[in-house]
Parts: structure tokens; C-alpha cells; sequence
């Protein structure tokens, strides 16, 4: 509803501004942009006229709006008007119910942020391409939303996005969707995540909030893409292609990643306790789901900053096609604590390598109803729990395989209701089938993404 909502209000503002918001006012630098932006008040669209405009200082924004009269501050047209020179554009207390539109943001790094004690702002369809170390986009404060944003071309430490928060708490309630990631240079050092979900000091704090539909691609940076470093937050619908580096949860519990597609990465790596993986894709990955290999237990009083031994995590109904390593646990010197709890259930894998490596220890692990087909053996799957069978995929329109009108039953063992959808976004009926994907009339939600359908050029329909 919110994002239809969204929609309507960009389809008036292209067509009749003056009708939607109570007042309009144009302005043509930078010191009357933050006149304006001082004196506002709910309602108001403030509109800065194309051209290039250079920020000596912060522009700083602690005006208020109201959820049905929010302050809104565009560029005339989208991409129209540029930010560039030292100072960003910094949403602070009491700033709320503000919608940042339509700018690019050629200033320097780590000056753009969404401040602690600001709410319910919006920046969409905006392009982000800062100068020099440090994050394009930081965000503090709770229940913000960032959509339909490009960020781009990046070739210095930092990230696009770092997500951070108060004390120990994480940022809250974030909705992070229908973003463009693409083309984020090898850099040399820890610190070049493209997004960073937190510290290990805000591990433990649930931030309850959803980052999906977003696409990477040709990002690099280090090893760690997208890094989880806080609890509760859900991973969805995303895909992630030609990237060298992982979705990593790092630190944190009770995340969800489901629904993502991921096409020549290194795939999915998990640290932590009490995730649910399922319903994801991986194609010619390496590997396609890591099972960390723990470090230490931080339950049991280890620091936050340790690779905290997996325990307690789901990873069921994926499939994986074509991989060079499917699912792995990786050696750790001198010696590591491996995993607890594991259940590996229902996965479809098909091609590549053997269909699990497990190099550490694995107590008490629970193995369940998967299928492979033409892989280089089960590995460390152990006899009773997969059945060698040719699913008979077939790739659909869109380039991804699913299963097909030839395809055999192949229904899921156990029961798993948390993994009730599949990645096409549709809900699963019972008997569930083995794999991400669940043959069904229902309308899909959700598919591989393409740079059309994300970021400041995309449609809205």
C-alpha cells in the first residue's frame, strides 16, 4: 500500500504540483534552499531548479510534515539537479514526514545522512555518485524509507549504504527497496561493504526492518556485499548478479533471507543464531549457502566482534543449479566450534560440485528430504536424507529454472511452515515442493531483476 501510495503521489507531482501540496516554492541556489527548507511547513514543495549547485556546508533539514501533508524537497526533474562541493544534505532532529526527490549527489562522501531522532523521511529517485572514503547514504534514525535510488560508480572505501543507530540499538523499522548497486571497485581493506547493516556493538538489537527488491551488480569492494550486523531484519527478493562479493550475516539472530537471486557470487555466508534461509536461487556460485565456521559462542560471553558459531538455522527449499560448491562449512584454523542445530531440508540441487562439503564440526545437524541431480555425489549429505532425481528444470522467460509441466513430484518431507513462500513471491500450498520454487496459478510478486525495473529511472506501475 505504501508504495502505491508513493506512486500516486510522483504521478501528481509530474503533472500538477500545485494542486497537490499547499504551497510551491521554486528556488535557484543553495542558501534559498535552505531558507526555504527553514521556514517550511507540512505540505510544502520546495523545488530546486536543474543546474549544478555547489554545497559549501551541510544543508541541513529539521523541518516536520505530517504523514498526510509531508514536506517534500525536489529537483525540478529527476536527476535535474546536482549537488556537488563539500557539504551534503543531512535530515536531523525533529525532522519528520520528509521526502527527499530527484537529486544527484555528486558531493563529498559521508556528508548525506538520515540523522538520530528524525522519522518517516523518504529520499527516492535519487542518484548518488559522492566523492572520496566514506558512506554515499548513512542512516541513524527509525522507521525511513530509501526507494527507487541508483548508487553508482564508487572507487574508495565506505558504502553506499551504512545503516547505524543510538547506544546499542540499531536503527528501526527501515524500508530499503527498489535500490540500483552497480559497479563498486576492488578495494584493499575492511570497510567497502556496498551495505553495511549495522555494528557488532548493535548486534543484539532487533531492528524489525526490511530490505528488498534491490539489485546488485558489478559490485566488488571486499569480501562482505551486503554485511548483517544486527538482528531481526528481513532479506527478500533481491538479486545479486556478477559480484565477487558475499551476502554475509556477520552478526546478529532471527534474520530472514528468502526469495533472492544470486547468478556468478559467492553466494550467502551465515554467522549467528536462529536464521531462516530458504526459497533463494543460486547459479553458478562459489558457493552457493556457507555455513560459518565459528569462531567463538557469544552466548556464552564470547566479544560481539567474534564469528559467532551458527546455531539453530534453517536452510531449506533452495535451489541451487550449476554451482562450483553448493553447500559448504569451510575449515577454520587452529580449530573452530563448526555448527550446531543445523537442518538442511528440502533443497533442490542440481550440477556442480558435491552437493555438501562439511569441513568442521556439525553436532547434532538434521538432514531432510533434498534432491540432487548430476552433482559430483552427495558429499557430506548423508545417505536417507536426498533422492537422486532429474527434476526436469526448465528455464522460464525471465532466464531462471523452475520446475516444469514435466518435472516429477517432488513433495518437501517435514513440516516447515516458516518457509511458506516461494521466490516467485507466491504462497506455498500444501504438499510444499522440494526447491525455491512452488508451481502455482497464484499472480507473481517477485522475480529476477533487471537495472529497468530498479533505480531513479524506474517505472512505478
Amino acid at each position: 500500500m505504501k508504495l502505491k501510495h508513493t506512486a500516486f503521489l510522483f504521478i501528481l507531482w509530474l503533472f500538477s504540483p500545485v494542486v497537490l501540496f499547499a504551497q510551491t516554492i521554486t528556488v535557484n541556489s543553495v542558501p534559498e534552499l535552505q531558507k526555504a527548507i527553514d521556514k517550511a511547513v507540512a505540505g510544502n514543495l520546495i523545488v530546486l531548479k536543474n543546474g549544478v549547485y555547489t554545497a559549501d556546508e551541510d544543508i541541513v533539514v529539521k523541518c516536520a510534515g505530517t504523514a498526510g501533508k509531508p514536506v517534500t524537497i525536489a529537483s525540478e526533474s529527476i536527476g535535474g539537479a546536482e549537488i556537488k562541493g563539500a557539504g551534503g544534505l543531512r535530515i536531523q532532529r525533529p525532522a519528520a514526514h520528509v521526502i527527499i526527490r530527484g537529486f544527484k549527489f555528486s558531493n563529498a562522501a559521508n556528508k548525506n545522512e538520515i540523522g538520530e531522532g528524525s522519522s518517516f523521511s523518504q529520499w527516492t529517485r535519487n542518484i548518488f555518485e559522492t566523492k572520496g572514503d566514506g558512506n554515499y547514504l548513512s542512516i541513524v534514525g527509525n522507521d525511513h524509507e530509501v526507494d527507487h535510488n541508483t548508487f553508482q560508480n564508487k572507487n574508495s572505501m565506505g558504502k553506499f549504504i551504512g545503516v547505524r543507530g543510538t547506544g546499542k540499538q540499531i536503527a528501526e523499522r527501515l524500508w530499503i527497496h527498489h535500490n540500483y548497486f552497480h559497479n563498486f571497485s576492488q578495494q584493499t581493506g575492511n570497510g567497502a561493504e556496498a551495505v553495511q547493516f549495522g555494528l557488532s556493538g548493535f548486534s543484539l538489537s532487533n531492528s524489525n526492518s526490511i530490505f528488498e527488491y534491490n539489485l546488485f551488480e558489478n559490485c566488488e569492494g571486499e569480501n562482505e556485499l551486503l554485511s548483517v550486523k544486527s538482528s531481526a531484519v528481513t532479506i527478500r527478493f533481491n538479486t545479486i548478479r556478477d559480484c565477487k562479493a558475499q551476502f554475509t550475516l556477520r552478526h546478529g539472530n532471527f534474520n530472514k533471507v528468502y526469495g533472492n537471486y544470486f547468478n556468478n557470487t559467492p553466494g550467502l555466508r551465515i554467522f549467528g543464531d536462529d536464521h531462516v534461509i530458504y526459497s533463494n536461487y543460486f547459479e553458478h556460485c562459489n558457493s552457493a549457502i556457507n555455513i560459518g565456521n565459528g569462531g567463538a559462542e557469544v552466548a556464552d560471553g564470547a566479544p560481539l566482534t567474534s564469528h559467532d558459531r551458527p546455531d539453530r538455522v534453517l536452510i531449506a527449499f533452495n535451489t541451487m543449479v550449476n554451482n562450483k560448491s553448493n553447500i559448504t562449512l569451510n575449515p577454520r584454523t587452529p580449530i573452530g566450534l563448526g555448527a550446531i542445530d543445523i537442518t538442511i531440508a528440502n533443497n533442490l540441487i542440481q550440477g556442480g560440485d558435491e552437493a555438501a562439503a562439511i569441513k568442521g564440526p556439525f553436532a547434532n545437524p538434521k538432514w531432510e528430504g533434498n534432491v540432487i541431480f548430476n552433482v559430483k555425489g552427495p558429499g557430506n549429505m548423508p545417505e536417507g536424507s536426498f533422492k537422486t532425481i532429474d527434476p526436469k528444470l526448465q528455464r522460464d522467460a525471465t532466464g531462471i529454472y523452475h520446475l516444469s509441466a514435466a518435472s516429477p513430484s517432488l513433495n518437501a518431507s517435514g513440516n516447515y511452515p516458516a518457509a511458506g513462500v516461494d521466490m516467485d513471491g507466491q504462497t506455498r500450498t500444501v504438499p510444499f515442493q522440494v526447491g525455491a520454487d512452488q508451481p502455482s496459478k497464484a499472480k507473481v510478486t517477485a522475480s529476477v531483476l533487471k537495472p529497468e525495473m530498479v533505480g531513479h529511472r524506474a517505472d512505478l506501475k
